[in-house]
């Protein structure tokens, strides 16, 4: 019987030229499964006998990610599932092949003393978010839903952090956030959650260059059984997992230990649900022309989405 253990560390039993010489991966804040993998070197270790060099990425949001995706700048990158789904649809030959949390990581933010007490109350105001990005299309649907228009409100591209900095300055009236430095503003200087939705946030989602996966699929699975081992020891340290993230992320403990609250790492595998949640929300991409007309997004969605990988190494 193949274990994970096995999967993880043994040498790969193909010719040498079945890996490449070096993969590209990325690590991010929002992501922890890539920052425990960082720190503890497993998947250096599992490819060490193939002489397989690891390099790491920083990723600030899904934009980089997706950027560096479809640049070549790496292999796999840590995205938003619907911002993924949006890069692909404009062409960057990406695959979601595994999911590495379901978060509740982005809400609408706004200072502590701040008047507005409904999304309907956003209309004129400026608000920060990072195009591309989960926090920027969950701005999007929930304006949808209070019956506004990106063209109601003055979005401010900023990237995430500055975005934080400019809630807390003063510059901006509310501000598309993302965790853990949503968590951050709101035990630091008091911000407020002004709009929740769970279902608005979409999955956290592992994308492979497509290219690099059709040349090199024992590569994918080499990748995600690292990832599998550090989902699973994740669940079974908490504490230590929001040690490694807050020292990463710099951040302070009690923040890292509200963002992990706020994620599922039960499901990794990408199936069906993920399929289904990625194709109700994708209307939004259409009716603020994110795509281009005649974009069948469900269709896009469905070849974003690839199991089998994650199916050869998740138990």
């Amino acid at each position: 019987m193949v274990t994970l253990s096995t999967l993880v560390l043994a040498p790969h039993a193909q010719a040498q030229n079945a890996l490449p010489q070096e993969i590209r991966l990325d690590y991010a804040y929002y992501s922890p499964p890539s920052l425990v993998l960082k720190r503890f070197g497993w998947l250096e270790e599992a490819l060490k006998a193939d002489k397989v060099n690891v390099r790491w990425v920083l990723s600030q949001g899904s934009n980089r990610a997706l950027e560096f995706l479809n640049s070549g700048s790496i292999d796999f990158g840590s995205t938003a599932g619907l911002a993924a789904v949006l890069s692909r649809a404009n062409g960057n030959p990406i695959k979601g092949v595994y999911i590495y949390s379901r978060p509740e990581w982005t809400a609408l933010v706004v200072p502590k003393d701040s008047p507005i007490r409904s999304v309907r109350d956003l209309r004129g105001k400026k608000i920060a978010a990072t195009k591309g990005t989960d926090p920027y299309l969950f701005l999007l649907r929930s304006l949808h839903d209070a019956g506004l228009r990106k063209t109601d409100i003055e979005h401010v591209s900023l990237q995430h952090a500055d975005g934080r900095a400019a809630l807390e300055q003063g510059r901006v009236d509310a501000w598309a956030g993302l965790d853990p430095l949503m968590a951050a503003s709101e035990l630091e200087s008091g911000a407020r959650l002004l709009y929740r939705n769970v279902n608005y946030n979409t999955y956290g989602l592992l994308n492979v260059n497509e290219a690099f996966a059709a040349k090199y699929p024992q590569a994918v699975e080499r990748v995600l059984a690292a990832y599998e081992r550090a989902r699973v020891w994740i669940l079974a340290h908490p504490d230590e997992t929001a040690r490694i993230v807050s020292e990463e992320a710099k951040l302070p403990l009690a923040v890292i230990k509200v963002q992990l609250l706020r994620n599922d790492f039960s499901q990794p595998v990408p199936g069906q649900q993920h399929i289904q949640a990625l194709t109700a929300a994708a209307p939004i991409l259409t009716e603020e022309s994110l795509v281009k007309p005649g974009t069948d997004v469900a269709q896009v969605v469905r070849t974003l989405i690839e199991p089998r990988y994650a199916r050869a190494v998740v138990r």
